[in-house]
């Protein structure tokens, strides 16, 4: 017996990764990750080698059933190592196990809520052809055709993504006519990033069928539209029992150079997106509060008052590495929280 495995990476476009696949026919079953054959294929086409020595390396990481061809074929997703099976400068889920490993006795959980908006050509989906449609308002969360676009998409990508046994946790249509989102989590570091990188390969994947495409774009319509992010929900064992290291995690990610060393690093084109409006803080100034979506750190106002919980990010782009974000929020809040004895 035979079955087909997509090969799924992240290549090394800069300033924001892309994804890659393709197609191994394999003998035997499908779904054990160690029975799983490193592959190749040409980095000088990915911009991770030149040419002269251009081979890298596949190794598989994470295999769930392929909803999209069903049957026994698997989507696998792979890290990039040169052929000395060392991590390519590309690979940044190498670095995050490194940190979830530290840390890992405080058992870090994350939600990532995953903005994107569908294009249709040129113009977001719903837009018309000359000039803008109706402010933004109606659409989050709306419903009619007036107000809704791209829905079948979004309903097909939700239903792939559950049958792939993806920890996908809700979906709702955003501020903006096109713009959609997606929620993967609650689930560990390594476990989140994977899963929300083959969310994103799904998500690209299912529109194809539909001829639109999506984009993470963070500010994909300048202007007076609200841009997308991926709002970033962390907590820790000590979050989850007490408020004391609630406060001590946001005040982590506002200590000395962490603001700017997080911001640089939450996707290309944040200046555009974090201006202070449209639900966002400035770019350049740090702050957190309860119930404040114009913070760059919000506290629910329901954990507030139950004295426990999480923190959400509000920070990183939608065009974020998840490994990259989840391994400086577990840095510096699980350092803070180490130091100060609250595990």
């Amino acid at each position: 017996m035979t079955f087909k495995a997509e090969y799924i990476w992240i290549d090394g476009t800069e300033p924001t990764a892309k994804l890659r696949s393709k197609t191994k026919i394999i003998a035997g079953e499908g779904l054990a990750l160690d029975a799983l054959p490193i592959w190749g294929f040409d980095g000088s086409s990915t911009n991770q080698a030149k040419g002269h020595a251009s081979d890298r390396v596949l190794k598989p990481v994470f295999v769930c059933p392929d909803p999209i061809r069903g049957g026994n074929d698997v989507l696998v997703l792979c890290e990039v190592l040169n052929t000395d099976m060392t991590p390519h400068e590309s690979n940044t889920r190498a670095a995050l196990a490194e940190v979830a490993t530290k840390y890992a006795a405080q058992e870090s959980i994350f939600g990532i809520e995953q903005e994107y908006t569908f294009f249709e050509g040129t113009r977001p989906l719903g837009f018309p052809v000359n000039g803008f449609p109706a402010p933004q308002g109606g659409y989050y969360c709306g419903v009619g055709a007036d107000e809704i676009h791209g829905r079948p998409i979004v309903e097909a990508h939700l239903e792939n993504c559950l049958k792939a046994g993806l920890g996908i946790s809700g979906i709702n249509a955003e501020v903006m006519p096109g713009q959609w989102e997606f929620q993967v989590g609650p689930l560990s570091p390594l476990e989140v990033s994977d899963q929300l990188w083959i969310a994103r390969w799904l998500l690209y994947r299912t529109a194809e069928d539909f001829n639109v495409s999506a984009t993470l774009d963070p500010k994909p319509v300048k202007g007076d539209w609200n841009g997308a992010g991926a709002h970033t929900n962390f907590s820790t064992k000590a979050m989850r029992e007490g408020y004391d290291a609630i406060i001590t995690a946001c005040e982590s990610l506002g200590q000395g150079s962490k603001p700017l060393d997080h911001v640089k690093n939450y996707g290309a084109g944040i200046d555009e997106r974090l201006t202070g409006l449209h639900e966002t803080a400035p770019w350049d100034e740090y702050s957190y509060g309860v119930s404040d979506r114009g913070a760059s750190v919000r506290i629910p106002w329901q954990v507030e008052q139950d004295q426990k919980g999480y923190i959400e990010d509000r920070r990183p782009n939608a065009n974020v590495d998840p490994y990259v974000v989840t391994r400086l929020i577990v840095d510096t809040c699980c350092e803070a929280l180490e130091k100060a004895g609250q595990v």
